[in-house]
């Protein structure tokens, strides 16, 4: 029912040093092999991360996420562009940055044949760490982590949400100063992600910077300061999650259900009701100042809906204004 807003490009022009940033990267790109085809994962992307900021990519899954994560981590060379990762080239200096960064992926890679404690001593010292710096830090971590009395026992005894925090306890071994966070909740339950979370604004609170990837609305929402929304390997949008709701949506969604088969046909007959309408499978979208105005009018032309509510905009209806899908598609 609308048009879909072409890219942006919005960190070319963004003021700043590129010694300054933690990340840089302009006309980022990253392509590989697959069945004799190039593909094109990441088509030339700005970004800038700023110390101390909690920054998101936001996007389903394909959107290039995670090849762009990958970039920066120093793991996977570029294919074109310019990146550099607290002011070093990855190409040049990748095991410097390595040394200063953390990555949390987006599966646990945890070794099952040890307990809790040894998972955070022997990746401590990996990093060349002294053995008892290394221990005292294990114990501070489990106690961030709040699996201080879980340190005896095995990884595979742990519950998935408890694993994902032993993971981030793991990627502060070496005091980072940039921690890279892959989909850092993906198959956890509210609660333990809300544990997470909680963990991860805390760190944002002593000064280290987060870099995440996320397909969950409500994480992005919750975590960042500033975000980029990404499809089909470009960005579409950035800014902050306020700022980008205030954007590209209303203040409120007014949700209709409607029999199978008759949201097409209703869509054309509520339409003027709203600034925007948008058909999904199973129901109807309507974007406007007052939900509850809408729904009075709906009812006022004898429509009656299955279902019906009225909720605020949030960062999934940017992304259905600016892709023409829903993050899950």
């Amino acid at each position: 029912m609308t048009r879909t807003p072409q890219p942006v490009s919005p960190a070319a022009a963004r003021v700043g040093a590129v010694s300054d940033a933690m990340i840089h990267a302009s006309g980022l790109r990253k392509s590989f092999e697959a069945g004799g085809t190039t593909v094109e994962a990441v088509k030339g992307i700005d970004v800038e991360v700023r110390p101390g900021e909690a920054f998101g990519f936001l996007g389903p899954n394909g959107a290039g996420k995670s090849s762009t994560m990958r970039m920066i981590a120093a793991v996977s060379p570029v294919s074109a562009g310019t990146l550099r990762i607290l002011g070093m080239d990855p190409a040049v200096d990748g095991p410097k940055i390595r040394a200063r960064i953390g990555v949390c992926p987006q599966e646990d890679t945890l070794d099952t044949e040890l307990n809790v404690r040894d998972n955070l001593y022997i990746y401590g010292r990996y990093f060349g760490l002294p053995r008892a710096e290394v221990r005292q830090r294990a114990e501070e971590l489990l106690e961030f982590v709040q699996l201080t009395e879980k340190a005896s026992a095995k990884v595979e005894d742990l519950s998935g949400g408890m694993k994902r925090r032993l993971t981030i306890a793991r990627s502060l071994i070496n005091k980072p100063d940039l921690l890279l966070l892959d989909e850092p909740t993906t198959g956890l339950d509210p609660q333990a992600r809300h544990v997470v979370w909680d963990r991860l604004f805390r760190l944002k609170q002593q000064g280290v910077t987060l870099v995440l990837t996320t397909h969950y609305m409500d994480e992005a929402e919750q975590l960042c300061d500033r975000l980029v929304v990404m499809d089909k390997g470009l960005i579409v949008a950035e800014g902050s999650p306020a700022s980008l709701i205030t954007q590209y949506s209303t203040r409120e969604v007014t949700e209709l259900r409607f029999a199978l088969g008759e949201n097409e046909a209703i869509a054309a007959q509520v339409e003027d009701l709203a600034e925007r309408v948008e058909v999904l499978p199973d129901r109807l979208l309507l974007y406007s100042a007052d939900g509850e105005e809408t729904i009075a009018k709906v009812h006022e032309r004898g429509l009656r809906p299955v279902m019906s509510l009225v909720r605020r905009s949030t960062l999934e209806d940017v992304f259905l204004r600016l892709t023409g899908r829903t993050l899950v598609d």
